[in-house]
């Protein structure tokens, strides 16, 4: 999904490192539609030249992020190392997994952790419980906030104008007959969940799919992730995650956002 500052085209100069930033759109060219990809075909991902394309791949060759098989170049596992710099600059995740474990333990549903990234969610932890979604989700998938009990989370700890802003340039499609579209309703239902303090979203992304989730707080009260459980539509049903799981995500968000306070 495009993010707005897609659209600032900056130059070469002190502040931007052009062959950087074309060294970056390689590594993205790559993913679940395109594992394996030729020369050509990484300079048409990356919108660049056969040879500039040419010179970033046997740099990432040379310093073991991309392997080559024949014509093929395809990512190794050392791309990891980037990704994983992340979660480990961040000790909540690691004070966070056991909280959610012990949650999927108690409620045998799937648990997950997400930050905001432009329009979208990205995952930084999953702890699932069982396979309910056709969506195949690991540590840095992304789907669209909107949609989502998790994204509609963060996006309620923005500021109200940045609200207005998103939804206002945001690409909204319909992913099932309950997805919400309509961009005033959207504003509406983030403004409950900014008051109630969670998020129960049903069938919205995916049929059959329920969610519901709760903020994460930094030190100074901003909300900076969100951890959810999702479950099928009739297992449990939103009732029942109302009444029987919500006070136990709420609480394990409690013990997050101590830990969070903990921290040095």
């Amino acid at each position: 999904m495009p993010n707005p500052s897609d659209s600032f085209d900056p130059k070469p100069g002190d502040s931007y490192v052009q062959s950087f930033a074309r060294g970056l759109a390689v590594l993205r060219s790559f993913g679940a539609d395109a594992p394996a990809q030729t020369l050509t075909e990484v300079a048409a991902a990356a919108g660049l030249t056969r040879a500039g394309a040419r010179r970033i791949l046997l740099t990432l060759l040379h310093l073991g992020y991309v392997a080559m098989d024949g014509r093929l170049f395809r990512l190794t596992p050392k791309v990891l190392e980037l990704g994983f710099a992340y979660l480990s600059s961040l000790p909540i995740w690691t004070q966070a997994q056991p909280v959610m474990e012990d949650l999927v333990q108690s409620l045998r549903q799937s648990c997950s952790a997400a930050v905001l990234d432009g329009d979208e969610i990205v995952y930084v932890l999953r702890v699932p419980a069982h396979k309910i979604m056709s969506i195949n989700l690991g540590v840095g998938s992304r789907l669209p906030a909107y949609a989502t009990s998790l994204g509609r989370v963060l996006l309620a700890g923005l500021p109200d104008e940045t609200v207005k802003q998103r939804l206002a340039a945001a690409a909204l499609p319909a992913h099932t007959a309950h997805t919400v579209v309509d961009r005033q309703r959207l504003y509406e239902i983030i403004q409950q969940v900014r008051i109630q303090g969670w998020c129960l979203v049903s069938e919205e992304l995916e049929p059959g799919l329920v969610s519901l989730a709760a903020p994460v707080f930094d030190r100074n009260g901003r909300v900076v992730a969100a951890i959810n459980i999702s479950g099928q539509v009739n297992n449990p049903t939103p009732a029942h995650m109302l009444e029987h799981c919500l006070p136990m995500l709420l609480a394990a968000a409690a013990k997050i956002n101590l830990l969070v306070r903990a921290q040095k």
